[in-house]
C-alpha cells in the first residue's frame, strides 16, 4: 500500500495496481500526493522524449519531446498517473498547441503548483518543426530553473 509522508494510506491512487491505458486524456485520472517537503521551494522535472498524439486532420501520428517543470505547493503529481495521462494522447487528435497547453493547464488547475512550465518540442510536420511553450508566470526567485536542454530541430544539417 502506498502511504503519504505522514504514513497515512493513499487510497485511490494507481500506484501498485494494474492500470489500463486510458482511452483519452479526458478519461485519464491524475493522482496527487502530499508534497513531502512543504514550505521548501524546489523544482521537479518530468521528461517524456517519446510523446505521441494524432494529427486532427490526417489522423497520422505526431511526435514530441515534452519537458514539464514545476515547483510544488501542497501536492505533487504521482508519476505513474502522469505517465498514463501522457500516453493517453496516443489516441487524441489535437494540434501541437492544444496538446502541449492542455497538459499544462490540467496540471496547473488540479495540482495548483507554485509555478509550472512546459516545453513541447515537436518533430516536423510538413517540413516545419513546431515548438510550444507555456508557463504560469515567473518562477520563484529562490529556485534554480535549468535550461530544458532540448536543442532546436536541426534535421541532418
Amino acid at each position: 500500500m502506498t502511504t503519504s509522508p505522514d504514513m497515512t494510506p493513499l487510497e485511490g491512487t494507481q500506484l501498485g495496481k494494474q492500470t489500463p491505458l486510458p482511452n483519452s486524456p479526458e478519461e485519464a485520472r491524475l493522482d496527487y500526493v502530499p508534497n513531502p517537503r512543504p514550505g521548501r521551494n524546489y523544482l521537479v522535472r518530468f521528461t517524456c522524449p517519446e510523446f505521441t498524439s494524432l494529427c486532427p486532420v490526417t489522423g497520422q501520428p505526431d511526435f514530441a519531446h515534452i519537458v514539464i517543470d514545476y515547483v510544488p505547493d501542497q501536492s505533487i503529481v504521482e508519476s505513474k498517473s502522469l505517465k498514463l495521462f501522457l500516453h493517453s494522447f496516443r489516441n487524441h487528435r489535437g494540434f501541437h498547441e492544444d496538446c502541449t497547453v492542455g497538459i499544462a493547464e490540467r496540471l496547473a488547475t488540479e495540482m495548483k503548483p507554485k509555478w509550472l512550465r512546459i516545453g513541447g518540442y515537436w518533430y516536423p510536420r510538413g517540413g516545419i518543426p513546431i515548438d510550444v511553450f507555456w508557463q504560469t508566470g515567473p518562477a520563484p526567485a529562490d529556485v534554480w530553473v535549468p535550461d530544458q536542454g532540448v536543442p532546436g530541430y536541426r534535421g541532418r544539417g
